[in-house]
């Protein structure tokens, strides 16, 4: 997630925050009120860390906060949605005199021995100066002051870039920034319920529909004895590395029981549905969850052909059962490679790859194109409605 060498800035006190490109391209009010979430969120998430800034101030497109640990912020904040990149920096004046002296004293300690580098410089508002005369004095004053570094200016690919972000009156110094993950402050969209599993996919589509704004309600649909305890226990450290994500919206998971109803999936349906009749199953059971919770959609970490009951004539048909609800699969297009990548980016792949039995319920010949009428017969010798609130009244939710 980090752009640069994490090397602490000594005389870095302020941290610039800037919000994603998404943000600013939406209407004046529509932008105020994700940039409030934001800032709510922000803070939020450095409570929940124990930081506290000295300060903090809001401004078009930017946060900025004063802090005595702005490296260690600044990190944390790059896992708040809505956030593009964030800079510790050194705050000083727009007078060029006191600028100067701060932008030296920055790649003091910044720019090493035999490295390249290159001074940029944005401005906002009027000066008596532009930021090319700004870029060109402070290449200069640099080369000057270090001269037993043996350092180059290289404009196109160098080593440490020294920025020069103008505002107004002040200004701030920087050499380093932490890209953030984008997206929109969760809570500026309507919650979802998140089938969550031990497995690689589904903690990674509940990460994509959080960076849409969404707050997630995790639930896990456990199969036991069918699957073993570290399945659930894999689902459930999933939740919480997903909770570093959420600025404080994680705080509970699900835990439904569903082994009972698998037997009986088992004892009076063909074989070969088994694994469709289970989800459909999990579909109503997070409906029920959805109502109870007010969210507006279930989020699962399915994809096109990825299992056999992933392929379109399962999907279409296992998709029947949600009448309330619908279905969201961030992944739909995704192959393994490209959800593995950010399974590894946001925490959770470790966890998901650690070994465990899988669910001995999976027929060894599933069906892969079952029509809809031949499954709606089968669960007709199932009493659906009793199977769920069995699970409901069953289900415990755990504080994560």
């Amino acid at each position: 997630m980090l752009c640069r060498d994490l090397t602490q800035t000594a005389d870095s006190d302020n941290i610039i925050v800037r919000f994603s490109g998404e943000i600013g391209i939406k209407s004046e009010w529509t932008r105020r009120t994700y940039e409030k979430q934001l800032l709510q969120n922000l803070k939020q998430t450095l409570k929940s860390q124990n930081l506290k800034p000295v300060a903090i101030e809001r401004l078009r497109g930017r946060i900025y906060l004063k802090t005595e640990t702005p490296l260690e912020i600044a990190k944390v904040l790059t896992k708040v949605f809505g956030i593009s990149s964030v800079s510790p920096a050194k705050k000083t004046t727009s007078e060029l005199k006191t600028l100067t002296k701060a932008a030296l004293n920055v790649a003091d300690t910044t720019i090493k021995d035999n490295t390249t580098f290159a001074v940029r410089c944005h401005r906002v508002g009027t000066h008596p100066y532009s930021s090319v005369e700004v870029c060109r004095m402070l290449g200069e004053q640099i080369l000057d002051a270090f001269q037993s570094r043996n350092l180059k200016v290289n404009l196109t690919n160098p080593q440490v870039t020294l920025t020069v972000e103008v505002r107004d009156q002040e200004a701030y110094i920087y050499a380093q920034t932490l890209q953030g993950p984008g997206g929109f402050p969760v809570g500026t969209q309507a919650k979802t319920v998140c089938l969550l599993s031990g497995g690689i996919d589904s903690p990674v589509a509940c990460w994509l529909t959080m960076k849409r704004g969404c707050p997630p309600v995790p639930v896990y649909v456990d199969n036991w004895p069918f699957t073993d305890e570290r399945e659930k226990e894999k689902a459930i450290t999933n939740a919480k590395n997903l909770k570093e994500w959420s600025s404080g919206y994680i705080r509970k998971m699900y835990i439904v029981p569903n082994g009972e109803n698998m037997k009986i999936i088992q004892q009076k349906a063909p074989t070969r549905f088994t694994c469709l009749l289970c989800k459909r199953l999990m579909y109503r059971i997070a409906q029920k969850i959805a109502d109870t919770e007010k969210a507006y959609g279930i989020v699962t970490g399915e994809a096109i052909g990825e299992q056999a009951s992933q392929t379109m004539h399962n999907l279409y048909t296992i998709d029947e059962a949600a009448t309330c609800y619908p279905i969201h699969r961030p992944l739909l297009g995704f192959d393994k490679i490209e959800t593995e990548a950010i399974a590894r980016k946001i925490g959770t792949f470790e966890t998901s790859i650690i070994k465990s039995n899988g669910c001995s319920a999976a027929p060894s010949m599933p069906a892969t194109q079952a029509r809809l009428n031949a499954v709606k017969e089968a669960e007709e010798k199932l009493d659906i409605a009793s199977m769920v609130e069995s699970s409901l009244k069953a289900s415990q939710i755990i504080e994560i």
